[in-house]
């Protein structure tokens, strides 16, 4: 049984996010709407881009880019589609599917070229009625993913037409229709007005629906509490760890009630010594870890646990980390791959920003896109002739150089270490 989603929705305008298509009056910071459904348990964003200008458009495709280089939550891109080029656009912004607007006319012939493109896999169509599947009927389930029923009266009439999955609209808390929408093998997932509340709990909804048989993508443990070894007190030590840099955090410690509580509500939740209780961090401070991963160590009585820690505070002092008081301190050559592409894209990157005199790097900039180009193409000339050649140094060193010139580039044309390697990992 293939597990259901809870997809939030983002209406985007000047780049802000707005309540919906009629309800313009309040603007809300995208990025921090965004990081709640990330954290909160939310399997997808429907970003809708409602803008009436091409300005506003590209305004708009930027804070959906945004938040595919900070957040790890797929994103799904709607909206202001008039050709294939936009298409192109939205997911070349991060977006991993694109929603086509059923109830244009224009929709009939770009989605069957948007599928032949792109691949049905990245293609969706939203629906109010029936119309658009009865005239691509013949075709649509070669060409779409998904559908995107806004209107529940399609139902039983759309199962009799075509055999497509879809997304439906269920604005209402209403749990037992949840239930029984979702229990039907067509539903893959459920969108509307309460999933998208800031006050909703998405892992409970998901415990709940769990419960009632409905397959969801929320924590099931691998490992009960049993399977672990506490120490005479009962308690097992869990190191916190920030999943996206590897920053270790904090260290606390876990009972058994902290352990199930914690992945039943995604949210760490330890067992204070102090104060001999439970405590869900950030509960009091805002400072909220959500669960990305728990690992036992080889010994079954440590836990490593990734986080997203909102706010970047982890410590009660106000620091980012519990770890800042250095006892010994030796200097060391860097080795870690990452840590080396981001030190080395930094470093371009501030003399783009403070130009330093003599600066190799500033001489790329001050010459323009032009220069940086035909150097890359230059340096990537150089590693085809050194991998001909029998020293494989050589080739380390034209690698480099070429290496070296691409984060030229990036930084040039503002592209991140991170907006590469999500790409690769989508691939």
């Amino acid at each position: 049984m293939e597990e259901k989603n809870i997809v939030a929705t983002i209406y985007i305008k000047d780049g802000m996010a707005v309540k919906s298509p009629s309800d313009l009056s309040e603007r809300m910071d995208i990025m921090d709407l965004a990081g709640l459904y990330n954290d909160s348990g939310v399997d997808k964003i429907l970003c809708i881009d409602l803008s009436n200008s091409d300005e506003e458009h590209e305004t708009n495709l930027l804070a959906i880019r945004q938040i595919h280089r900070t957040f790890s939550i797929k994103i799904c891109g709607a909206g202001n589609i008039k050709r294939l080029e936009d298409v192109k656009k939205l997911l070349y912004a991060g977006c991993i599917e694109v929603v086509l607007n059923g109830s244009k006319t224009s929709t009939l012939n770009l989605v069957k070229e948007a599928g032949d493109r792109f691949g049905q896999n990245k293609i969706l169509v939203s629906i109010k009625n029936l119309d658009f599947v009865f005239k691509t009927k013949d075709f649509l389930a070669d060409t779409i993913h998904e559908l995107i029923v806004l209107d529940q009266s399609c139902l039983t009439s759309l199962e009799e037409i075509v055999d497509i999955p879809y997304i439906v609209k269920q604005d209402e808390e209403d749990f037992e229709k949840l239930v029984s929408l979702l229990s039907s093998r067509h539903i893959r997932g459920i969108c509307g007005d309460f999933i998208d509340r800031e006050s909703m709990d998405i892992m409970q909804l998901k415990a709940s629906l769990s419960e009632r048989g409905i397959k969801m993508d929320n924590f099931e443990a691998a490992l009960s509490w049993n399977d672990l070894k506490p120490g005479k007190d009962g308690l097992i030590p869990v190191i916190a760890q920030d999943y996206r840099t590897g920053e270790v955090l904090m260290l606390a410690y876990m009972n058994e009630e902290a352990f199930n509580t914690t992945i039943r509500i995604g949210k760490m939740t330890y067992w204070s010594r102090s104060r001999n209780e439970l405590w869900t961090k950030g509960l009091t401070s805002g400072h909220i870890q959500y669960v990305k991963s728990l690992t036992a160590d080889c010994d079954y009585d440590t836990i490593l646990a990734k986080v997203s820690q909102v706010g970047g505070i982890a410590c009660h002092t106000g620091h980012p980390n519990c770890f800042f008081n250095d006892i010994v301190k030796k200097e060391y050559v860097e080795r870690n791959p990452q840590k080396i592409f981001e030190d080395v894209y930094d470093v371009i990157k501030d003399r783009k920003v403070s130009p330093k005199n003599g600066s190799y790097t500033n001489y790329l900039f001050d010459k323009g896109l032009d220069k940086i180009l035909k150097k890359v193409g230059e340096e990537a000339t150089e590693v085809v002739i050194a991998a001909k050649n029998s020293e494989p140094q050589e080739l380390v060193y034209e690698i480099s150089d070429f290496l070296y010139h691409c984060m030229v580039l990036m930084v040039e044309k503002n592209v991140t270490w991170e907006d590469i390697t999500r790409e690769l990992a989508q691939r």
